[in-house]
């Protein structure tokens, strides 16, 4: 093993979509089954057998509190049970239709890894499997809002806290323990949300790199962590120069031409048979793929990536005349989901980085062991395009963050008329009135407007929140109790997540 040289924090943030029981496998359950078998099934046997081996620290993961509601969904742990049995059923049509039969048999093997898998240890939900993980000290798991909001576009602060004291919340009375950090959805910023996080009992969070560049007169300042304003919050900046050796807006190892080409695919089957073979390159040009090919590009990824960490410390040493880290975070998709060889490559980076005199670390344990410099006055910034904010307040999402404001202002207004008439009960209606009003703010549907990516179905998604929160709070502010009730119940049974939520939270701060 090389000499110690510094740290490196590997993030992954574990994020997607809320989806409402509507049918067989819509556009969003299609995404979950996908991400589930390819991406979190191989990520969580790859943790479990680093944590079989001893290690610890290995990697920050942040789960949002949707996408944990959803792994533990009875009715998607059925539907995804189902999906794998199809998946193994797909690659066997393509063996039998004598099309690309080397791609068939891998991804009959794949189905079929992925179904033991699901049986053996996620039957019974993803919380048995993310809390063994947690326990063993293998990962640090983060927190978050509850249902992922563009949280610098919130209009109230008591909007901030009740989402952020939801998500925790849902984290505790999942995994038994209530985070110490969060991931911040989007990396968004705005000065302020510290002392929110303060209150929570949030102790660090990422940052983009640009946002602390930006607020720092250093260009080495994501080699370290700093406390936020007058708040103990610590901030780590991801270090972009790193991430994006791996995946970047232009480029990124799985852009290479050896890896699977996520683009193109059977259509009988939906497998895909080919590999990256150029982005003007027709369907029926695409060259096949080689999987002897495909494993040679990972570890020689794998190898430069280790190479650029070990590079990047030993100048921040020189230059900085101490250790430094290195903060790299992903979405976890990336690594199965959009990029086949994702997982392989992972596991060749974790265990290459130690050998190379690289110290893996969490968050936590990075702020435990010293890496945190100085204070910072935070400027606003997100991992979005630009950097800023526009991907979520940009001129094709006008009218969806004018719905979300005045949202979030009517839902205020109906919680202090309803708890000032009921003081200090309880009214499912209205626990049932915010949790459509959280899920339309979910940073989703504007992303996905803004990136026309499924923007049909993002608004669509929208629109049928706005419809039923409209709804159920005219009841509810006119006083017609019944209704409300009655409407509350039947919106339950479609959108019924975070049965703990409750709308007091929001209710109107009093002095004292």
């Amino acid at each position: 093993m090389s000499r110690p040289v510094g740290s490196c924090c590997v993030v992954l943030h574990t994020h997607l979509p809320w989806v409402a029981h509507a049918g067989t496998w819509p556009v969003g359950e299609e995404w979950l089954h996908q991400a589930w078998s390819t991406s979190y099934l191989p990520l969580a046997a790859l943790l479990q057998r680093l944590a079989a081996e001893g290690r610890r620290d290995v990697l920050t993961l942040g789960v949002t509190p949707v996408l944990h509601a959803m792994l533990d969904d009875p009715y998607l742990l059925r539907e995804q049970h189902t999906w794998l049995g199809y998946w193994q059923t797909r690659a066997a049509q393509l063996g039998a239709s004598g099309r690309h039969p080397d791609v068939a048999a891998i991804e009959h093997r794949r189905a079929a890894v992925a179904l033991d898998r699901f049986e053996r240890d996620w039957a019974h939900g993803g919380t048995p499997v993310l809390r063994s993980l947690g326990d063993s000290g293998v990962v640090e798991l983060l927190g978050g809002p509850a249902t992922h909001p563009f949280q610098p576009l919130l209009v109230d602060d008591r909007v901030v806290d009740a989402q952020l004291g939801v998500g925790l919340d849902d984290h505790a009375l999942r995994v038994g323990t209530r985070p110490r950090g969060i991931w911040a959805p989007e990396c968004g910023y705005r000065p302020g949300l510290e002392t929110s996080y303060a209150a929570a009992g949030v102790e660090h969070f990422v940052v983009d790199g640009p946002t602390l560049l930006g607020s720092v007169d250093d260009p080495t300042a994501t080699a370290t962590g700093w406390t936020v304003g007058d708040s103990d919050v610590v901030a780590f900046g991801r270090d972009l120069d790193v991430t994006y050796r791996v995946w970047s807006p232009r480029s990124g190892y799985p852009g290479g031409r050896w890896y699977r080409d996520f683009h193109h695919f059977d259509h009988d089957t939906g497998i895909r048979p080919f590999r990256v073979s150029g982005r003007h390159v027709a369907d029926h040009e695409k060259r096949p793929y080689d999987a002897d090919r495909a494993q040679a590009a990972v570890h020689a990824d794998a190898a430069d990536f280790v190479d650029v960490v070990r590079r990047r410390l030993v100048d921040l040493a020189e230059r900085r005349g101490r250790p430094g880290l290195v903060v790299v975070a992903y979405d976890t998709e990336l690594f199965g989901h959009w990029w086949a060889e994702g997982p392989e490559w992972l596991e060749a980076v974790l265990r290459m980085l130690p050998d190379a005199g690289v110290t893996l670390q969490t968050l936590r344990s990075a702020a435990a062991t010293g890496h945190v410099g100085g204070s910072v006055a935070l400027r606003p910034g997100s991992w979005g395009s630009g950097k800023d904010w526009r991907v979520w307040d940009g001129v094709a999402v006008e009218d969806l963050l004018s719905d979300a404001r005045d949202v979030q202002h009517r839902l205020l207004d109906v919680v202090d008329k309803v708890t000032d008439a009921q003081p200090g009960q309880r009214v499912p209606a209205l626990d049932q009135l915010a949790r459509e009003a959280f899920l339309l703010l979910a940073s989703d549907w504007a992303f996905m407007v803004t990136k026309d990516s499924a923007a049909p179905y993002a608004r669509e998604r929208h629109a049928a929140h706005l419809a039923r929160f409209s709804q159920l709070a005219d009841a509810l502010a006119s006083g017609r109790d019944d209704a409300a009730r009655r409407i509350a119940a039947r919106l339950g049974e479609v959108d019924g997540a975070f049965g703990h939520l409750d709308a007091r939270r929001l209710a109107r701060r009093t002095a004292g």
